[in-house]
């Protein structure tokens, strides 16, 4: 398990276990205690590897196997990594066991050594309706991230990739390195916190040629920053949520370049992406990558497994099987029935996919079917809002109302007055059937480690 920010360390930590058949289990750095302990107890590792910054929480979560602590806990926010650290094992004698693999590859395993379908990856799902699941990747995870790397990301041999996403995040380890390298490409690590003025300077300094960023950071960054032009620039691509065709414009007015749009899930890795030729559909999500077998059924985006490369081997947990040489027996989902994503897609005549929202997400308001993006998108289009999460409350009369919490920008302050505006504007903006009927102002969104809004929260 390791626990380091976007540092060469936790590269090489990666690469190393990929490279004996070892699985990992990236963790983000915001964790605590309690998450540690949660993911530890499923994923039973057999080694730490942490950030001494992160020593307090390590050590709060009472592990039950050796840590290898990397850096002096002196590391400044920003500060380039170094490579050469030593590693320091607490508390132990000697390195862990290889596990052992489907194919019998031996102590000097090479990738094509390892059977397609050995563990190599757990990822965690970010918990936006309940606890987060563990999801187990197998090895195919690794070279089947090509597909997306040349249909999606687009980068081209000895172009920069910037992917921002921070270590542990389930999109972070395939286009942080895993994409870019096999397509040639070197990747740019930066360890340090969001900062909307710093990413642009970055962008520069360094002539970053493909960046993939959160679509959070997107916003946040046409909101806050002085956008202008980025002539190193060569591609954009964001995914994990919709991004707003407001900020797409303003993106594109700066540099040139549509931000295009992808969709995939912990469980899947990416299915979809807006291509590289012709221009980016605003709130489209693109068309399912090539081979990729995906369709709407009654409003749900529906996937075949067989036809994703990179579609995960099945959940650990409570209750999962061990077999008697320690290794995990999960369950595969290549040979099971379609992959029901609980995602709401609507597909327009020429097979573009425009993400809808959670099915458990979509607001029913006197017989009305809400999704809570629009809502969003048309609330952060005033200068007021930086960021807005819709969500359902109950209603007597309606069943259900929208319910709006927002985030203002610098220099607004809450009124009842400002609710009322915002409310008009939304009805301005998109159908009035759809506007907030309630508006709440809050500093901050209930978020997972990895950026995404836990509606769940909100709804309760």
């Amino acid at each position: 398990m390791t626990l380091i920010g976007n540092r060469s360390e936790w590269v090489f930590a990666m690469m190393a276990c990929f490279r004996i058949g070892a699985v990992v289990l990236p963790c983000i750095e915001q964790l605590r205690a309690k998450d540690l302990r949660l993911r530890s107890s499923v994923a039973r590792p057999s080694l730490i590897v942490s950030d001494q910054r992160n020593r307090e929480q390590v050590e709060a979560a009472k592990p039950d196997c050796p840590v290898m602590w990397v850096g002096d806990g002196k590391t400044r926010s920003g500060e380039s990594s170094k490579t050469g650290l030593p590693l320091r094992a607490r508390g132990a004698s000697r390195f862990f066991e290889t596990p052992p693999s489907h194919a019998d590859h031996g102590d000097h395993a090479d990738f094509a050594d390892l059977a397609e379908a050995d563990p190599a990856l757990i990822t965690f799902t970010s918990g936006t309706a309940g606890e987060p699941k563990a999801v187990v990747h197998g090895q195919r995870y690794l070279y089947g991230q090509r597909l997306q790397a040349e249909h999606w990301l687009g980068a081209k041999t000895g172009e920069l990739v910037w992917c921002t996403a921070a270590s542990g995040w389930s999109k972070s380890a395939r286009n942080v390195f895993m994409a870019p390298w096999l397509m040639g490409a070197p990747a740019l690590l930066h360890d340090a916190r969001f900062d909307p003025n710093e990413r642009l300077e970055i962008i520069e300094r360094e002539q970053v040629s493909v960046l993939c960023m959160a679509p959070t950071e997107y916003r946040v960054i046409a909101k806050r920053a002085e956008l202008r032009a980025l002539p190193s620039l060569q591609g954009m691509v964001a995914a994990g949520e919709a991004l707003n065709p407001e900020v797409l414009a303003v993106w594109r007015e700066a540099t040139g370049l549509d931000i295009r749009d992808g969709y995939g899930q912990t469980e899947t890795g990416q299915m979809t992406g807006m291509g590289m030729d012709g221009r980016a559909l605003p709130g489209s999500m693109g068309k399912a990558l090539p081979g990729v077998g995906l369709a709407v059924i009654q409003g749900e985006l529906v996937a075949e497994p067989e036809s994703v490369p990179t579609f995960f081997l099945g959940y650990l947990g409570e209750g999962v099987q061990h077999n008697p040489d320690g290794t995990w027996m999960v369950e595969d989902r290549r040979d099971g029935g379609s992959w029901h994503t609980g995602d709401r897609v609507r597909e327009d005549d020429d097979g573009y996919l425009r993400f809808e929202g959670r099915a458990d997400d979509v607001i029913i308001s006197a017989g009305y079917r809400i999704g809570p993006f629009e809502v969003e998108s048309a609330l952060v289009a005033h200068p007021a809002v930086a960021e807005a999460a819709a969500v359902a409350a109950p209603d007597e009369e309606r069943g259900a109302v929208v319910r709006a919490v927002v985030v203002l920008c610098d220099g607004y302050e809450p009124s009842d007055a400002l609710a009322s505006v915002l409310q008009d504007y939304v009805k301005r903006e998109t159908a009035p059937y759809k506007y907030p009927r309630i508006v709440e102002f809050a500093a901050e969104l209930p978020k997972t480690a990895s950026g995404k809004v836990k509606r769940a929260e909100l709804r309760g």
